[in-house]
């Protein structure tokens, strides 16, 4: 599926699209969508944007849960956009711990890398929002446009010695879709 990768945006799941349980989602019951995250998604799609969402699913090397309750999480949330007129087109997603020193754990790129290939196109360029600091420098390393939304970590992220002041920040997801929409 070739693509404008100026019409792809990355997202980071956990405490950008859904609140961050600070432990995991592991089923369809405690994901709980942000307020007006699920509208903003819908707003990027109606704008004719790609959502690609790239994750970090520990847990599923933990063996709290399995891939397929991992999907069962992730076809709920897709769903649930569906509902408010959106569409996530593609997830890509880490199950590594992070002593396992993969290439996809964010803040490494692999997870970018994988989305790529899916599309067809360079994501250089494009939108990466997340709330932590791992999200911050995978999208720095790789060419993207850092956004960080302060829900979840991001208030911690903000406040780091890492933050820096020239990536934009907004309170959540619906005002950083704003922004890139009025651009």
């Amino acid at each position: 599926m070739l693509i404008d990768s100026e019409k792809l945006i990355i997202l980071d799941r956990d405490g950008v699209i859904n609140e961050d349980l600070f432990g995991y989602v592991t089923s369809k019951d405690e994901f709980k969508p942000i307020k007006g995250s699920l509208e903003a998604i819908a707003n990027l799609t109606q704008a004719g944007f790609l959502i690609a969402i790239a994750t970090n699913q520990a847990c599923i090397n933990k063996e709290i849960i399995n891939e397929a309750k991992l999907n069962e999480v992730h076809n709920y949330m897709m769903g649930l956009v569906e509902e408010k007129g959106g569409k996530i087109n593609f997830i890509a997603f880490c199950p590594h711990l992070p002593e396992e020193n993969c290439d996809c754990r964010k803040p490494e790129v692999g997870l970018l890398n994988k989305i790529e290939k899916q599309f067809e196109c360079s994501l250089r360029g494009s939108f990466f929002i997340g709330d932590k600091e791992s999200d911050i420098l995978c999208a720095e390393k790789f060419g993207c446009i850092p956004i960080l939304v302060q829900t979840g970590y991001g208030a911690k992220t903000f406040n780091s010695n890492s933050y820096s002041p020239e990536t934009k920040c907004f309170k959540n997801l619906f005002l950083a879709v704003n922004y890139i929409l009025n651009l």
